[in-house]
């Protein structure tokens, strides 16, 4: 039998010396007792709970489940803090702070005595950010999501958090909803803890997680309240200790293999397009090479298998009695690749074997599926030179090859004092065009790609439009909606050259997005056009316009790409 490999953190606390003693005496305040030191493995619990979060708000309970699983299998767990990222409440935009809460992850894994981690998250940003912080440092991993709401309910009909507040925001301008009605739904939709309940950014990446096999089997969709989710969480604290005294570190479940059924599997939950941009950061800091054309050639063979808003009409609470993601990827088991490894010690091939699906109408197979396109849609083009990203379950099938005449916002203010205007220049072929939307335009990316379409049309009952920018949009969202184009307008991609009355052809099967303007043309819009001045001079604004790369490349520092593995610090003196 091979000897184990010792622990991280004997370097800390299986020390004699005076070393030794300051780091068990000040653990002893806590009341810690003299038997927890003996070699037990060190479990940090990284924990994303904030009241300003409200997604994540009940993972203070689930921490402790969590910690009953590593302390009867034998270990020390440690719960610590991170920054909480919520999309419902933090300006400009959360995708500004992810590589923050990734830099805070990384570094409390390093800097501490952890030989492992559990990652708790919940909403959108907090699980690419906590996943990507501890690839950078490669210890033992499991991530455990928050889960999804209840269903919302107003009225006898169901309300999709993120989806149906944008229909119903909508109705109220035109005048189909009352304001009354408004504020009803909004006492109806978030029922319980949790995140949304639709096939959100949350619930895609709560997905994906489990698809790679660095979460549990049921990890997305037991509802937050379900007591199968806190015995998921106390079953992810036994994993997490056999995992570290088995020496698995998070490089050996999420492979290259890994993110290629993770992109599969995006497509057969319809997922979101932000997904694009995590897993690609997600891959960068493991030093592994994926690509807009990987997600493009991977997207084009699987069809959405889920009826689930936005791309169908059910919510999470029927996806999860369905039979949930393990019944979904087992219709899905000819395009995976079933020998990836899980945590708990199990091939994802292994996973399916006993999963069942006991809903047709929620879960479709590959054979009948609920929509024959389900990934993701690159185009290219003089528009996107290094691409932009589409999400054909969400589009309407009339509007993938079309052709426009472009109306352009400069900037969201301008689109916000514009677009209601009785007198703008529109029409239902028109495409609306946004600018100044992407990693340095606004800064941080926001989800605002989904523009609302004009008041005027919208009265007269047009439902959908192209649209085009290169922000990115909620995976709650829906529509014809071109997103993540780069380079960007901030930095003189084509994007800040298109102008009002410019015709623009858009073909999702062809995978081309062009401006129909001649090059002479385009080069002297070039030589004329001014960048703008950057939103910060200072601090963590300052940091992310000097360092962050464009859509194409995940939105991540170009310093943090490559992981740094988790030697122990330098000896005090």
């Amino acid at each position: 039998m091979s000897e184990r490999k010792p622990l991280r953190s004997a370097r800390w606390f299986g020390r004699p010396d005076k070393y030794g003693f300051y780091a068990r005496s000040w653990m002893r305040n806590q009341g810690i007792p003299s038997e927890m030191f003996d070699g037990r493995p060190v479990i940090g619990i990284c924990n994303t709970w904030s009241e300003l979060t409200p997604c994540n708000a009940h993972l203070r309970q689930l921490a402790e489940h969590v910690k009953r699983g590593i302390l009867v299998a034998g270990g020390l767990p440690l719960e610590f803090p991170v920054m909480s990222l919520g999309e419902t409440l933090v300006r400009p935009t959360a995708m500004l702070y992810r590589n923050q809460v990734s830099i805070d992850v990384e570094e409390t894994l390093r800097a501490n005595p952890i030989d492992g981690v559990v990652l708790l998250a919940g909403c959108d940003k907090t699980t690419p950010a906590l996943l990507m912080g501890a690839a950078s440092v490669d210890l033992p991993t499991i991530l455990v999501s928050g889960g999804p709401m209840l269903n919302g309910r107003v009225r006898g009909k169901p309300v999709g958090s993120g989806t149906d507040v944008i229909r119903f925001a909508e109705a109220v301008q035109i005048g189909t909803m009352s304001q009354e009605e408004f504020y009803e739904a909004e006492a109806s939709m978030s029922r319980s803890p949790g995140s949304c309940m639709t096939m959100g950014t949350a619930s895609t990446m709560a997905s994906l997680a489990e698809a790679m096999g660095i979460a549990l089997p049921y990890n997305a969709t037991w509802p937050a309240v379900d007591s199968r989710r806190a015995v998921l969480a106390e079953k992810s604290g036994h994993h997490i200790v056999d995992l570290v005294r088995n020496d698995v570190p998070m490089s050996k479940i999420v492979t290259r293999e890994a993110l290629e059924n993770a992109i599969v599997v995006n497509g057969g939950i319809g997922g979101s397009t932000n997904a694009v941009v995590h897993l690609i950061a997600l891959a960068g800091r493991l030093g592994l090479e994926l690509t807009l054309d990987d997600w493009d050639r991977l997207g084009r063979i699987v069809p959405c298998l889920l009826d689930l808003m936005p791309s169908g009409q059910f919510l999470m609470e029927e996806f999860c009695y369905a039979g949930g993601l393990p019944a979904l990827m087992k219709e899905l088991k000819p395009l995976l690749h079933g020998g990836c490894i899980t945590v708990e010690g199990a091939t994802i091939a292994d996973r399916l074997e006993e999963a069942e699906c006991f809903d047709r109408t929620v879960i479709r197979t590959l054979e009948e599926p609920f929509k024959p396109l389900g990934g993701i849609a690159v185009l290219r083009g003089n528009l996107a030179p290094s691409g932009a990203v589409i999400k054909p379950s969400a589009a309407s099938p009339e509007l993938m090859k079309h052709r426009g005449r472009a109306v352009v916002f400069e900037n969201m203010p301008d689109f916000k004092k514009r677009v209601d205007d009785p007198d703008l220049d529109v029409d239902a072929d028109s495409i609306l065009v946004l600018k100044h939307g992407g990693p340095i335009g606004y800064p941080g990316m926001p989800e605002i790609g989904n523009m609302p379409l004009p008041k005027k049309l919208r009265a007269a009952g047009v439902l959908d439009m192209v649209r085009i920018s290169d922000a990115r949009m909620s995976g709650t969202a829906f529509g014809t909606v071109v997103l993540h184009v780069a380079p960007e307008a901030a930095i003189g991609g084509p994007l800040a050259l298109v102008r009002n009355g410019d015709f623009i052809e858009l073909d999702v099967e062809a995978r081309s997005l062009h401006l129909d303007v001649s090059e002479a043309e385009l080069a002297q819009r070039r030589a004329e056009w001014t960048p703008p001045p950057p939103h910060y001079d200072r601090g963590y604004g300052r940091m992310f316009l000097d360092n962050v790369q464009q859509a194409d490349r995940g939105v991540d520092f170009g310093f943090l790409v490559g992981g740094s593995g988790h030697p122990v610090p330098a000896e005090s003196a």
